[in-house]
C-alpha cells in the first residue's frame, strides 16, 4: 500500500522526494504508486531521517531551479547524505558543478557541467522524445535493462560526459551522460516515470538500492 503525500513513510524501502518547487511531483508520484513503492515528501531537515533514500525531481531552469533549491535551506543536508539519492532530469544537473543555464553555480556534488547542445545542426533543441540509452559501467540501477533500451527525454542542456561518473550514455547532437553515479549519488538525465517498462524497472532498481 502506498503512502499519502502528506503521510511520510518510515523504514526501510521508503522514498523521500525533496521537494522544492521546481519538480513534477505528479508524474513521479504517480508511477511510485503503480509500483506500489512507499513514498513521502521532505520539506525540512528533519525529514531526511525518515526515509531510506531519496528522489530530486526538476524541470525547467536548472539555475531557478538551484535557486529554489537553496531557499529551502536543504542544501547543506543534502550534500551531507549518505544514503542512496537519485537526480531525474533537472535534479540531475543540479548534482553537477556549473551550468551554462544561467551561468549558475550548483551543488557541486560531481565535478563536471551541465552545457548547452550546439546549434546549428539538422536536430531540434530541446532533445525531446525516446532515444537509446547503453550501458558505460555495471550498476544496480541498471538490472535487468537491456544496453540500447529506449527512454524518454526532455532538455535542452546536457551533461558533459566523464567517463569516471557516467553509468550510461546516449548520442544527440554530441555523446553525453544519461546517468551518472558518484558515491551515494545517482543522476538520469531522462524521465524513468515517462519511460515506460525500463523506466518503471529503473525506479524499482533505485528503491532497492
Amino acid at each position: 500500500m502506498t503512502q499519502a503525500l502528506s503521510s511520510p513513510f518510515r523504514g526501510r524501502g521508503g522514498l523521500g522526494i525533496i521537494r522544492y518547487g521546481a519538480g513534477n511531483i505528479f508524474s513521479l508520484t504517480a508511477a511510485l504508486e503503480r509500483l506500489g513503492i512507499p513514498y513521502g515528501m521532505i520539506n525540512k531537515e528533519e525529514d531526511f531521517d525518515q526515509f531510506d533514500r531519496y528522489i530530486i525531481p526538476g524541470v525547467g531552469h536548472a539555475g531557478a531551479a538551484m535557486h529554489k533549491l537553496e531557499s529551502t535551506g536543504l542544501v547543506p543536508a543534502i550534500k551531507a547524505l549518505k544514503k542512496p539519492v537519485l537526480g531525474i532530469c533537472v535534479g540531475m544537473q543540479l548534482l553537477t558543478s556549473y551550468s551554462e543555464e544561467g551561468d549558475s553555480n550548483l551543488l557541486d556534488l560531481f565535478p563536471i557541467k551541465t552545457l548547452k547542445f550546439a546549434g546549428g545542426t539538422d536536430l531540434k533543441v530541446p532533445h525531446t522524445g525516446w532515444n537509446q540509452v547503453y550501458p558505460e559501467l555495471e550498476n544496480p540501477l541498471f538490472e535487468n535493462i537491456p544496453g540500447g533500451s529506449h527512454f524518454y527525454f526532455v532538455h535542452s542542456y546536457f551533461i558533459e560526459y566523464n567517463n569516471l561518473y557516467t553509468l550510461s550514455s546516449t548520442t544527440y547532437i554530441n555523446k553525453f551522460s544519461a546517468s551518472i553515479m558518484r558515491d551515494n549519488f545517482y543522476g538520469v538525465q531522462f524521465h524513468p516515470e515517462k519511460s515506460g517498462a525500463y523506466g518503471e524497472t529503473l525506479l524499482k532498481n533505485f528503491s532497492n538500492i
